[in-house]
């Protein structure tokens, strides 16, 4: 297998574009902070690069959005024609057990589950709005292009990236199709990734960003889209669920919106802090749809989309340091996302305008390459930073078990707010990573699922088809193993294999050799970027790595 050294050397060099600033990633972040910053500078050249196959395609939420941070970035976003069409009309939040739900009281409703004034989106259909926005603007944006690489220059500091090689085959080799990748040199770097960023993840390591911030912490969300008959639509109904099918100690909760229309976009989120290697978040996400209070809102439905990603949950006590000489980190990248709330567009949104701001006053000022002071100092007199604080606990009680978590978040979202308090006077911390919190197969009860009707529930491979899921195969795996050895070795071994269970594609299986032992099979292809196996494999031992740009899933409607 030739290297990128070696392929430079032989083929190189790249061919390199300069600008003022480079943003890896079209999500909402990405794209409010370009759209922000030609807002204030007509004349900065921006390019956002995408590595889906258009923007919008690899993005993935509940939703329901807060227009807080539209209103600021476009105050005439209606008239502009963005896809906020259906606002909130209702609320339920329930708590269940395996037969029954107990509605609770609104009176008694922490304010973080209120969504009174918020819409029921699709927030894909509002990236690819944003996106129109941003080149109306000038900005440039290279869907496609999968950035694969950071770069730096003699100093250390961060100086663009370099987007992906194309044209290598499985075995390493360059075949006719062969190109180099691109360098996209710029005067600063934003990382808008969303959760566990490849590059990213690279940036925080290099610069020690997470140095004194407790460990991030992950959850991965398994969505469905439904088109249910005309009778069951209740377009503008939240309802939010906690209990059944999780047990005390894990981490999780469903969701399912009324959509406009006669279709429903519904749920299940599992904190990747779970103990029990036995549990799968895809089967639970099944499993909590026969619900009878869920069923009813679906049954004779069907099923039009699925898709899967992790969720950035730690919240502002896991927020790593935001900027590095050369860059910045927005949106889910950094892990803006409000988990009390399970809500991350209007964070991601303001934190790129935040960056967007400070990059107009270093380009003012002839700056380059250095850090972005203005930004996390501009964060932390935000209202983002306010809400962020209030709810900073929120994830961390729930280490002590969902009793305790249920009843502190009413303490600190509902009671603290009657006596006056804006914010907790305590606060909680968390010292281990997700992947460290994993029990031997040996200590935890097996959990028999439920096969799958084909009607209300489903299999991992039928999900998958219906993402549009796509990888070039003649292509090296982009889920790569740091030791070949450790799968089967330690994973299966001590673990059960739980890769075969977390993913919800069905990338990781272990198979039988012919000499009666076991393999582990990576069927990449399935991958539908959730970034789970690169959080939750308890050895740290698979690493996500960026395929060709265009591959991995094409949501529609998601």
């Amino acid at each position: 297998m030739m290297d990128n050294a070696t392929l430079l050397q032989t083929y190189g060099p790249r061919e390199a574009m300069a600008y003022d600033v480079v943003v890896v990633g079209a999500g909402p972040a990405g794209l409010a902070t370009a759209i922000r910053l030609k807002l204030l500078n007509a004349e900065a050249s921006v390019v956002v690069l995408e590595k889906g196959s258009e923007p919008g395609a690899h993005i993935l939420s509940g939703a329901v959005m807060d227009p807080r941070a539209i209103d600021e970035l476009f105050p005439d976003w209606k008239e502009r024609g963005a896809p906020l069409n259906q606002e909130v009309t209702g609320d339920d939040l329930l708590v269940l057990d395996a037969k029954r739900a107990r509605r609770t009281p609104r009176w008694l409703v922490p304010a973080c589950f209120h969504n009174e004034g918020n819409y029921v989106i699709s927030l894909g259909a509002v990236t690819r709005w944003l996106a129109g926005q941003a080149e109306a603007l000038g900005v440039e944006i290279f869907a496609g292009f999968a950035a694969a690489e950071v770069l730096y220059d003699e100093e250390g500091r961060v100086r663009g990236v370099a987007t992906g090689n194309l044209g290598i085959g499985k075995d390493g080799q360059p075949h006719e199709g062969f190109q180099l990748g691109m360098e996209l040199r710029a005067k600063y770097t934003v990382f808008a990734e969303g959760a566990r960023g490849h590059l990213g993840k690279q940036v925080i390591a290099r610069f020690a960003l997470d140095r004194g911030r407790d460990p991030q912490s992950f959850a991965i969300g398994i969505k469905e889209l439904w088109e249910v008959p005309p009778d069951k639509a209740r377009p503008g109904l939240v309802v939010h669920t906690a209990g059944w099918p999780m047990d005390e100690h894990t981490y999780g909760g469903g969701f399912l919106y009324h959509l406009e229309g006669s279709r429903v976009t519904l749920g299940f989120v599992t904190g990747l802090d779970y103990q029990n290697p036995w549990i799968s978040p895809f089967e639970e996400t099944q499993r909590w749809k026969t619900h009878p209070v869920i069923r009813a809102h679906i049954e004779g439905g069907k099923r039009i989309g699925y898709g899967a990603r992790a969720i950035t949950a730690g919240g502002i006590l896991s927020l790593p340091k935001t900027v590095f000489p050369g860059g910045a980190l927005v949106g889910c990248d950094a892990g803006y996302l409000n988990a009390s709330r399970i809500k991350g567009s209007h964070a991601a949104i303001k934190s790129g305008m935040l960056c967007a701001e400070a990059l107009a006053a270093a380009l003012a000022a002839g700056r380059a390459h250095d850090e972005l002071a203005a930004y996390p100092e501009a964060f932390e007199r935000s209202w983002l930073h306010d809400e962020l604080e209030r709810s900073r606990n929120f994830k961390q009680w729930f280490k002590h078990g969902n009793t305790i978590g249920m009843a502190m978040t009413g303490v600190e979202q509902w009671l603290l707010p009657k006596l006056g308090l804006r914010r907790p006077p305590w606060t909680i911390h968390r010292k281990q990573a997700d992947h460290e919190r994993l029990h031997a197969a040996s200590q935890c009860e097996p959990i028999a699922y439920p096969k799958p009707d084909g009607v209300l529930t489903f299999d991992r491979l039928s999900s998958v088809f219906i993402s549009s899921t796509n990888h070039e195969e003649n292509q090296p795996a982009h889920l790569t193993l740091k030791d070949a050895t450790v799968p089967v070795g330690v994973n299966l071994a001590r673990y059960a294999g739980p890769e075969s269970r977390y993913c919800p594609a069905g990338v990781y299986e272990f198979v039988n050799n012919d000499d009666g032992g076991d393999r582990l099979v990576i069927n990449a292809q399935n991958c539908v970027h959730c970034k789970t196996c690169d959080i939750k494999d308890p050895t740290q031992n698979i690493v996500w790595v960026a395929p060709e740009g265009g591959g991995g899933p094409n949501y529609a409607g998601m």
